[in-house]
């Protein structure tokens, strides 16, 4: 019998986005269930909301930093914050810090809370160690890097890593995975035709692999995709890539109505 303690499971707080919890709820439930697996104690406390980034995009930091306070104060008993978007992600990260660089108490705390802040993937590879799960997808999948998610955030080989391990998936990379699709939060809405153009270009790079299927780590660029696609008639389906590996994947993709 061995004398070493058993190590405590990490608490974590599990950020759920503004986008999934109007848009996609299973991406959160998706998100909870590899947290748990992996274990780690989830917690999604109530008092948490946006984290800002809209306000911040468009120039309004004072509701953005006032937003920040709410997730700091939140967010920062846990052990780790970890939320299934990229882009919200590295806000928490890279931007609470400079949003109160003249505030020194608070950019204390943000600093604090940005250290122990992740994408879910990630988390789930690099501080977890996880290298496997446990799902099933009948499908040939394409991956779409997300901006934030591979430029702030370091999410690259770790998707691929654990879509490699599901069972029935077969991956085909898309040519220029790694270039914007065209959301770009707020990009979208001030240059609509240059958005739907790089959305244009990403989905036939998509086509020309021939999968049935495209995932993503960030919900935004993943709506933006299926709406073209659904315009365009295309029945190729579109999944959080967490809903996949969490083995929920068997309803409805995002554009599809519910059955």
């Amino acid at each position: 019998m061995s004398d070493s303690p058993v190590k405590p499971r990490p608490r974590v707080g599990l950020f759920a986005t503004c986008v999934m919890n109007a848009f996609r709820p299973s991406i959160g439930f998706a998100s909870a269930k590899l947290l748990e697996d992996a274990g780690c104690h989830v917690s999604v406390p109530a008092a948490q909301t946006c984290c800002g980034q809209p306000g911040l995009n468009s120039g309004d930091e004072d509701s953005a930093r006032a937003l920040a306070k709410q997730v700091i104060e939140a967010f920062e008993e846990f052990d780790y914050v970890v939320g299934p978007s990229g882009s919200c992600m590295a806000t928490i990260r890279h931007d609470y810090p400079n949003l109160f660089a003249d505030i020194a108490d608070w950019r204390k705390r943000a600093e604090a809370l940005a250290a122990k802040s992740y994408e879910l993937l990630s988390f789930l590879t690099d501080v977890m160690g996880v290298t496997a799960v446990d799902a099933e997808y009948q499908g040939t999948i394409t991956y779409h890097d997300s901006c934030s998610g591979l430029r702030s955030m370091g999410v690259k080989g770790q998707p691929r890593q654990l879509l490699g391990t599901v069972k029935g998936l077969t991956i085909k990379e898309m040519e220029d995975t790694d270039v914007c699709c065209g959301f770009g939060g707020t990009f979208c809405v001030k240059y609509p035709e240059i958005s739907e153009k790089m959305a244009d270009d990403k989905l036939a790079n998509a086509a020309a692999t021939g999968a049935d299927t495209l995932l993503g780590g960030d919900l935004g660029c993943l709506l933006h995709l299926a709406g073209r696609l659904r315009r365009k008639g295309s029945p190729v389906k579109v999944y959080h890539t967490a809903e996949v590996l969490a083995g929920l994947a068997d309803g409805p993709s995002l554009g599809e109505e519910n059955r």
